[in-house]
């Protein structure tokens, strides 16, 4: 797929750099400004810039841009992505192409490149991690924390290489919580010899993630995650929401249905979802779209860790995200099973990028290393279900893995991790559609639907072992028709009935 856009700069910006930033862009993308290539860029779900200063002229310029996408090499994730020609089942319509925002921006001769935060809540403070570009030796780094407008907190330190550390002190301690996203403004200067060169405005929320036993802890207090499966898709732009409005409304809809947070499943969502994540205390485990990919050997990782790291970098500030999740269901690809080394290494990487939060290896199976052993069941029956999990304490899980017994001694629960179903649910719902795809024996009836779906949900809202759940889903997805909304976002069924049952106190918060 080809692209081309006619380019003015602003007189304003005669003498700084230009940089050209793209959002997004499925798969590799091949980047020309006035005919000469400047760079590539392989993956579809991360950001990527060039400086294309050099390649401008004064007037009549132009951009270029070739998207390659081949979803069906099995070299590149593609997530739900139908490798065929039209969607089936829980694959859908294929996205090729930029889909998310191109923009320009002018820079001085040194400017902030990239920028993450740690917070510490014992003492109250946060630690930023800046790097800068260009002529940054004799320059100074100046931070501000504020709170609804005043000023909590400063600090500034030289700098003499492109990478620096600085620990802004806070003298007002706001937790961000779930349902409660308090956030800090704050404000990056970048000044030599008391010019301003660059100057940054973001936020940051003060919390802590960690696992205690058993537990899912945030800023120390046990959570039971009431997560819903978000695919993000939309009826228009598949990948790309209609408007910013569209992102919000999605969240606002799932903590009307009870949950308290989402798995965003088999797609690096885009940073604008995760800012509204920020700003409603939505939890959300972060994930990639490693379906597609075939990792059945280590050389694969190639096309898989690259962006990774590039995810994590892009939204490790964002406190919404509470865990990490690199892969989901790694199932066996032409009868070769996944190599496992594979899985260890981009595990064992993500947690060194970023020690503060879990990670899950591989959600549902098969587990290689995993702080959290969380599995995927379908089972329609309440009462079986409930069965399933009776025994968490004793080491024993049978969940759709162990009740198979040509995938059973591919992996087994060690007894000690926390332990949650990251899939459950599915149930079909669509009574008005001759066709449509779901997991089970449809029900009948709305009363049958909200039954099965209560009692699926008690048997793990009801487990003291169960650190929390993840339904499936929370909307249709073309022909995929077990959402508690359809395709265009409208409630199935009075939301309220749903809210009090996702609602009901968790054992583990009996505690």
């Amino acid at each position: 797929m080809w692209y081309r856009r006619n380019l003015d700069i602003p007189k304003e910006w005669k003498g700084k750099k230009i940089l050209l930033h793209f959002g997004a862009v499925d798969y590799r993308a091949v980047v020309f400004v006035n005919g000469a290539k400047i760079g590539e860029h392989c993956g579809g779900y991360t950001p990527f810039t060039f400086d294309i200063t050099d390649y401008l002229k004064e007037s009549d310029n132009y951009i270029t841009l070739c998207a390659y996408d081949n979803v069906r090499g099995h070299n590149q994730p593609s997530g739900k992505q139908c490798p065929q020609l039209h969607s089936c089942g829980c694959s859908y319509t294929r996205t090729t192409g930029i889909w998310q925002t191109v923009w320009l921006e002018g820079v001085n001769s040194c400017y902030i490149d990239n920028v993450n935060f740690v917070s510490d809540i014992d003492n109250p403070s946060v630690n930023i991690k800046c790097c800068l570009v260009g002529d940054f030796l004799g320059c100074t780094v100046k931070a501000k924390a504020l709170w609804e407008g005043k000023e909590v907190g400063s600090n500034e330190c030289g700098v003499y290489s492109g990478f620096i550390e600085i620990t802004v002190p806070l003298s007002e301690k706001h937790l961000w919580e779930v349902g409660e996203g308090r956030l800090y403004d704050l404000e990056l200067t970048v000044e030599k010899d008391g010019t301003m060169l660059d100057f940054v405005q973001s936020y940051f929320g003060l919390r802590t993630v960690c696992l205690d036993g058993r537990a899912f802890k945030i800023n120390g207090k046990p959570v039971f995650g009431r997560w819903v499966l978000d695919q993000g898709f939309y009826p228009d732009g598949i990948y790309t929401a209609p408007t910013d409005e569209a992102l919000k409304n999605d969240i606002l809809c799932s903590m009307r249905l009870g949950f308290n947070g989402a798995r965003l499943h088999e797609k690096i969502f885009e940073p604008r979802f995760l800012y509204w994540a920020d700003k409603l205390g939505y939890i959300v485990w972060g994930e990639h779209a490693n379906w597609g990919l075939d990792i059945t050997d280590m050389g694969q990782i190639q096309y898989f860790l690259p962006e990774w790291l590039e995810a994590l970098d892009r939204d490790m500030c964002h406190p919404s995200i509470i865990g990490w999740c690199p892969f989901n269901e790694t199932w066996d690809f032409d009868g070769r099973q996944q190599y496992d080394e594979l899985i260890r290494l981009v595990y064992l990487a993500t947690k060194a990028v970023d020690p503060t939060r879990p990670v899950i290896d591989t959600s549902g199976n098969f587990h290689v290393q995993t702080d959290i052993f969380d599995v995927h069941d379908y089972e329609q029956n309440p009462e079986r279900f409930a069965s399933y999990y009776e025994k968490i304490v004793d080491g024993i899980i049978e969940d759709q893995i162990q009740r198979k017994p040509e995938w059973s001694y591919r992996q087994s629960y060690n007894g000690k991790n926390p332990v949650f179903v990251s899939e459950y649910g599915g149930i079909r719902w669509a009574p008005d559609k001759a066709e449509g795809w779901g997991y089970g024996e449809a029900p009948k009836t709305t009363e049958e639907f909200i039954e099965r779906y209560k009692g699926l949900t008690e048997a793990l809202i009801n487990n003291p072992y169960m650190i929390g759940f993840c339904c499936t889903q929370l909307y249709d997805v073309e022909q995929e028709v077990n959402g508690l909304m359809t395709y265009d976002r409208k409630f199935k069924f009075d939301p309220e009935i749903i809210r009090r049952i996702n609602t009901q106190q968790a054992a583990i918060e009996e505690d």
